[in-house]
């Protein structure tokens, strides 16, 4: 691990932080002003800063934002005797990952540096495997063959249908089809066919001729002839028009077309890829859907898995939504804390991909400090746990609902906990414990674990607290934990007043 700085014109404050922080076990290096740390910088580099906010020759917040030009991801708290509002926003806003107001309490110093240590550790491992990732992530094993599938057939010519729930990535399918096939130098052009109205449906997809219409005062070229020479995306295609359904199945069978009142038959060079959400052979059963159509497009099906299927991507595909969304909006990236990231795959994402990003797009703005905790997710994504007692089901499904408002930020600071069993004296507390992992377990709670071990330590340091009347040292040393331990805790777990 490398080394804390510390920066503060105050030798008292710069002394009392280097004894706390090596009783700790960290290595630290004190500057007396920002001149100096920036010129370190060119030979090292920290795995925290600490820097007051306001210090002769410069200021906490000007070295801030120097300092995430060249160090993005180099977690920065900024120590400040104005504990003002204006004070707070500045540093926040700046990118720095919390802020100290003096005078501040050392074991809380000492216990916020160090899960900026932790953070800071787990971003550089997910930056170092998350390099130049593609759009498409996925480990998950159905993912794995969904990317076997799209090697085999980029070299194809064939149709493919790519069926999977709305927001699951059918495009980014059929985009990475399309990219790695002979025809990756021709254009690739998406219709979404629910989304045009039907009297203009044909018109898109096979262009006109000037006059074909009331309003069609010039030639136009359909999404056909657009993508000549490149591949032809067809989403939402079970919406198609059953009238329609007759001139695409022409053009897949013998490759022509003519413009809305046209004459001249338009040869097609186009790879056709479709999609859809829906079971196409119910729509067949039920005539709405050509048969012959049907088995003209469904030469090749790949099923994209719905997110809750692969709860395992759920973390590489946040950060990579969280850098996007940064980058997009112009500034700086939020991280995601463990116990998050826990939150988030746990929730079964009725939205899928486009869901998650969405809501990271909702913490890249909303969050309020550089680190997303799992009090800063909004309500909606915080599912109560599954009923934690013999013969309970699973918990009800938590339905997602539109971007959440501001009174998400104010619930409460921790994750919405089921209650805990009422354990009889005589009862045999470790039976007890097992028949619930048991019950857990064929409800299909992941982490379990980590959910057990929770619950564990949230009732074990409750009754320690109240035991010593909410006195933290009292109650680490009945526990025989250390009284950073016991700070750490009690934030991992939400049991903050």
């Amino acid at each position: 691990m490398k080394p804390i700085w510390v920066v503060d014109d105050d030798a008292s404050i710069r002394f009392v932080l280097e004894k706390a922080l090596q009783k700790a076990g960290m290595e630290v290096r004190s500057f007396s002003n920002p001149r100096d740390v920036l010129s370190a910088f060119a030979e090292s580099c920290p795995q925290v800063l600490i820097s007051d906010i306001r210090m002769p020759g410069g200021n906490g917040i000007d070295l801030l934002q120097q300092i995430r030009q060249s160090h993005p991801s180099l977690p920065v708290i900024i120590m400040t005797a104005y504990s003002d509002l204006d004070s707070a926003v500045a540093s926040l806003q700046g990118g720095a990952f919390d802020y100290l107001s003096k005078p501040f309490d050392v074991d809380k110093a000492v216990d916020l540096i160090q899960r900026a240590v932790d953070e800071s550790l787990r971003e550089e491992q997910a930056e170092d495997a998350q390099q130049d990732a593609p759009e498409l992530l996925g480990q998950a094993p159905a993912m794995q063959d969904v990317f076997r599938a799209i090697g085999r057939l980029a070299h194809s010519q064939v149709t493919v249908l790519i069926t999977g729930e709305s927001g699951s990535g059918k495009e980014l399918v059929a985009r990475a089809l399309h990219k790695h096939s002979p025809r990756s130098g021709g254009p690739f052009v998406a219709i979404n066919t629910a989304a045009i109205p039907k009297d203009l449906l044909e018109s898109e997809l096979f262009g006109h001729e000037r006059g074909a219409f009331t309003g069609a005062q010039t030639m136009r070229r359909g999404r056909f002839e657009q993508a000549e020479g490149g591949t032809l995306f067809l989403d939402e295609i079970g919406d198609m028009p059953l009238e329609l359904q007759t001139r695409l199945l022409r053009v897949l069978s013998d490759g022509h077309y003519y413009r809305v009142g046209g004459h001249s038959a338009i040869k097609s060079h186009v790879r056709v890829i479709a999609a859809t959400h829906q079971n196409l052979e119910q729509h067949v059963a039920q005539g709405k859907f050509r048969e012959d159509l049907f088995h003209r497009l469904n030469v090749i099906r790949l099923r994209l898995p719905p997110l809750r299927e692969r709860s395992e991507d759920i973390a590489p595909l946040t950060r990579h939504f969280l850098q996007r969304s940064a980058q997009e909006l112009g500034v700086e990236p939020k991280r995601i804390s463990t116990e998050s990231l826990h939150v988030l795959q746990k929730f079964p994402f009725p939205g899928n991909v486009r869901q998650l990003e969405n809501l990271c797009q909702w913490l890249t703005v909303m969050a309020p400090a550089q680190v997303i905790q799992a009090k800063d997710l909004p309500e909606d994504v915080r599912p109560g746990a599954a009923a934690f007692g013999a013969g309970a089901g699973p918990a009800p499904e938590v339905l997602h609902a539109a971007a959440p408002d501001k009174a998400s930020l104010a619930a409460a600071a921790s994750m919405p906990q089921a209650p805990m069993p009422v354990v009889q004296p005589e009862a045999d507390w470790e039976t007890r414990v097992e028949q619930v992992a048991l019950s857990l377990m064929r409800d299909g709670t992941p982490d379990v674990m980590h959910h057990l071990t929770q619950r564990f330590e949230r009732a074990v340091i409750s009754a320690a607290l109240e035991q010593t009347h909410g006195r933290r040292i009292e109650a680490a040393q009945k526990l025989g934990i250390g009284r950073n331990t016991i700070t750490r805790k009690i934030q991992e777990l939400g049991m903050e007043d």
